[in-house]
């Protein structure tokens, strides 16, 4: 018998998407609720949680599905860095797939961008843009910080190496920089490109949204299964075997 979910975040676009696409694959929704409800009755009468809410109420979400011992999967994004440090920490208590993107396609961007920080040298200039919707409220995406990191990682850089965006007279690119640009507008989903440029020679990879829907059935997905996981913190590299 499949788990019945909980949707915190439920009037929000995602939510409306994880909940329309729960309904057409036969997924039971047990409980809705947002940030400032009474979500522990959310918690006490589903299987599983889905919070797609405000970064903001991460820290009662993770308290609450640890109190009620339920799975959790997060897709909140605009965490600090040292927030998020806290609250994976946290999370780790009980089954939990935190991801910033849970569509298969960009996960395969996180895999295919690790593999290109590693083979192409710091002669190739790495940067990263991505374009949402107008009504985005955090930049960059949580899929550009993913991106971003695993960047960083494979070429051993620290956060300051980053440059949001370049205003002025800014000198000459240093190869030790990874440049990050967010663009607002209209209705997109979500596009996200890293470049990464070379002199004579650039390889670009892309990946674009055109239906929210995409990223409901990986949440989707993920919840089914984390179901059966122990406790610890998973992304969607894990779901989808990537790793």
């Amino acid at each position: 018998m499949s788990p019945t979910i909980g949707v915190i975040g439920s009037r929000g676009r995602m939510g409306h998407a994880i909940v329309a696409a729960a309904r057409e694959n036969g997924v039971a929704v047990g409980a809705q609720g947002d940030a400032g409800d009474d979500l522990a009755a959310v918690f006490a009468a589903v299987d599983i949680v889905i919070d797609f809410s405000a970064h903001g109420a991460t820290a009662d979400v993770i308290r609450l599905a640890t109190l009620h011992r339920k799975p959790l999967v997060i897709g909140t994004t605009g965490h600090a860095a040292d927030e998020k440090k806290r609250l994976l920490a946290l999370a780790a208590a009980i089954p939990c797939v935190w991801s910033g993107n849970y569509s298969v396609g960009v996960n395969l961007l996180f895999a295919l961008t690790q593999r290109a920080a590693a083979v192409l040298g710091s002669d190739y200039d790495a940067e990263v843009i991505e374009m949402h919707h107008r009504f985005k409220k955090d930049a960059p995406s949580g899929t550009a910080e993913r991106l971003l990191e695993i960047i960083l990682k494979e070429r051993k850089l620290e956060a300051n190496a980053l440059r949001q965006g370049r205003h002025g007279i800014t000198g000459e690119r240093t190869s030790t920089e990874v440049g990050i640009h967010a663009v607002r507008g209209g209705d997109v989903v979500g596009d996200h490109t890293v470049l990464f440029a070379a002199l004579g020679e650039r390889v670009e990879l892309t990946h674009k949204a055109s239906d929210r829907g995409i990223f409901a059935r990986g949440a989707l997905r993920a919840a089914a299964w984390v179901a059966e996981k122990p406790q610890g913190v998973y992304d969607m590299q894990d779901v989808l075997g990537l790793r």
